[in-house]
């Protein structure tokens, strides 16, 4: 007999975006421009000098993160400044914060389970 849900399915809309905010963050570089952009609006030059990559890295991946919507950009004189306009995001740094904690920075033994094997007598 299987399991009853005892949370409520997520709509198919929401799981195709959740999805493709995934895939957008899936890029070390991105999440850290990202994590720069958290304390507010940021302009190229500013993300450069945090994330220590050239202006045309930070530009093609800052092309990425807006075309996915993740982002947003402004233009002030000859300045573009970024912000973060997906509310997900803060969620997801937030949960890669606090699923990498030091105890499991060493070697992590996982037990697999199969969800459809029958309990075993704890003999």
């Amino acid at each position: 007999m299987a399991a009853e849900r005892t949370t409520p399915r997520i709509d198919q809309s929401v799981m195709d975006r959740a999805a493709r905010v995934i895939r957008v963050l899936g890029h070390p570089l991105r999440l850290r421009l990202l994590e720069a952009m958290e304390v507010g609006e940021r302009n190229v030059t500013e993300l450069v000098a945090e994330v220590g990559v050239s202006q045309a890295t930070v530009s093609q991946q800052l092309a990425i993160l807006r075309l996915e919507g993740v982002v947003g950009a402004r233009r002030d004189g000859l300045r573009v400044f970024y912000r973060i306009t997906e509310p997900k995001v803060a969620s997801i740094l937030a949960c890669i914060r606090a699923c990498d904690l030091p105890e499991l920075q060493g070697p992590v033994e996982l037990t697999l389970v199969d969800p459809h094997a029958s309990p075993r007598d704890p003999a």
